[in-house]
């Protein structure tokens, strides 16, 4: 089981990156393709469907908005998954939050979410956007997601054998953990 981390801006090609990632991986293995995105407009249907046949054929598609935890744990030695993206998985945590949103509730499926990971037989590939390097956001929830989401990629980054950033289709190895 190994867990590659890709990090990356918005258009970056960490997704092309990913998607390469699990091809090498794959072999005789299943592929899944683990979407954590909610279409709820025409132009994020339009995204999903340009993810869709830009990928091709041969993988098992799951949409997973918030229940990450569970479906990570049905993986087996016989299976490579790709999750993307965490971002949006988060975003999909704090919106379910509502009002309230209970920082305690965030950390929590966070932490859940890197035990899952640690437990996992499978090899996991996730994306998620780095956040880090823009402007602070105006508004308390921007503020809140961006500081969770720095949180989420830490912890992610912690547990993960391999951790890249692509920035403009260009991949730059952070860490790289040998197996064995």
């Amino acid at each position: 089981m190994t867990i590659h981390f890709v990090l990356g801006g918005a258009r970056s090609g960490k997704s092309r990156y990913a998607e390469q990632q699990v091809h090498q991986l794959a072999e005789a293995k299943a592929k899944h393709y683990v979407a954590t995105a909610i279409a709820f407009d025409d132009e994020m249907k339009a995204r999903v469907a340009h993810h869709q046949q830009s990928r091709g054929d041969g993988w098992q598609e799951h949409e997973c908005p918030t229940a990450l935890t569970d479906l990570l744990s049905q993986f087996s030695t016989q299976d490579v998954a790709l999750v993307d993206c965490l971002t949006l998985w988060l975003n999909n945590v704090i919106y379910n939050e509502g009002d309230t949103l209970e920082e305690t509730k965030i950390k929590s499926s966070v932490e859940a979410l890197v035990q899952a990971l640690s437990k996992t037989q499978a090899d996991i590939v996730l994306v998620s956007n780095e956040v880090g390097l823009g402007v602070v956001p105006l508004g308390e929830v921007s503020r809140l997601f961006v500081d969770h989401a720095g949180w989420m990629n830490q912890a992610i980054a912690k547990v993960a054998n391999e951790v890249v950033l692509v920035t403009a289709g260009l991949p730059l190895m952070l860490k790289l953990e040998q197996e064995g």
